[in-house]
């Protein structure tokens, strides 16, 4: 594993979580060639998400607390003979060619490195698209860091990021390492945040996407905030239900109804704070243990025909 490239996590060893009424076991995949890796990328939620105004640039500036979760893609990036990328996602129809962001993000490395190589990525999609969870931009990170490995060009975590922000915003958290971090100028700017206590979360998805770009087009914001500061590390579990925020949710749940819906079934199941991850529509639950999720988890998948999974932060 190259040095450089610290947060690459090869799947080496079994890893799980509890999804609807089932525990999907995620078997590990043995490397079968020197020219191949595969790569867990988790998604993420946002305890916190500030917009606190529009940049010239057309990005928002945000303060976010963002948390990486045992819910994960698994991407398999396998270096080819001539010089196509192509991307694999069985079940899931993409976006053609290179407007793909896991392919963007293996033309972008290889335009970086100065490399000339055909590369194939499959994705085993775990994580719901355009669910407000980071599944596509974990995706590329995981690509670039795939890449990385392969190539043996062992840029450091701040290049890989650098290169990851001209991809999305959140692209740089899934590079840094950390299981929880604040995020702040467009998401780039990451300060580690250790002061989560131990917890589940149950993610809940009505089964719809939401654009994230329709999403901050319609949040109409009067005015520039102030910075958000970084919150105090929460003592107890009812503390950290009262961090929750997102000004996003507003906009979507006016347009979604499903939103207030899902929040209120999730208080009903015993939630002890409840949000809307990202730009939406995923909406999950803050619980104090492994057995109360799944519960809640199992509970919520009956008869409404939304996809649940019981996550724990990684």
């Amino acid at each position: 594993m190259s040095k450089g490239n610290p947060s690459l996590r090869i799947t080496s060893v079994l890893d799980s979580v509890s999804i609807g009424r089932h525990d999907a076991v995620l078997t590990p995949i043995p490397f079968v060639s020197p020219m191949q890796r595969t790569v867990s990328a988790p998604a993420k939620v946002n305890l916190i998400l500030d917009v606190l105004g529009k940049r010239p640039d057309g990005y928002h500036d945000v303060a976010m607390l963002m948390v990486r979760l045992s819910l994960h893609d698994r991407v398999r990036v396998a270096l080819s003979s001539g010089d196509q990328i192509t991307v694999d996602c069985p079940g899931l129809e993409l976006a053609a060619g290179e407007q793909n962001i896991a392919a963007r993000a293996a033309r972008l490395f290889l335009d970086h490195a100065g490399r000339q190589t055909g590369v194939d990525i499959c994705i085993d999609k775990r994580i719901p698209a355009a669910a407000g969870l980071g599944g596509g931009s974990s995706d590329a990170a995981a690509v670039l860091m795939a890449l990385n490995d392969l190539l043996a060009t062992d840029l450091s975590r701040s290049e890989l990021q650098a290169l990851g922000v001209r991809l999305g915003a959140d692209v740089p958290f899934f590079l840094c390492g950390e299981t929880v971090a604040w995020a702040t100028g467009i998401g780039e700017v990451l300060e580690p945040w250790h002061g989560l206590p131990p917890c589940w979360l149950v993610l809940v998805n009505p089964g719809f996407a939401v654009s994230t770009a329709w999403v901050y087009q319609n949040l109409g914001l009067t005015h520039c905030r102030h910075m958000s500061k970084i919150p105090r590390f929460p003592e107890r579990m009812a503390d950290l239900a009262q961090l929750l925020r997102n000004d996003l949710e507003a906009v979507t749940s006016a347009r979604y109804p499903e939103i207030a819906g899902i929040k209120a079934q999730l208080v009903k199941a015993g939630a002890l704070g409840v949000l809307m991850s990202g730009s939406g529509p995923t909406v999950f639950g803050v619980f104090a243990g492994q057995a109360a999720a799944e519960n809640a988890a199992a509970q919520l998948a009956l008869g409404n025909g939304w996809w649940t999974a019981a996550v724990s932060p990684v």
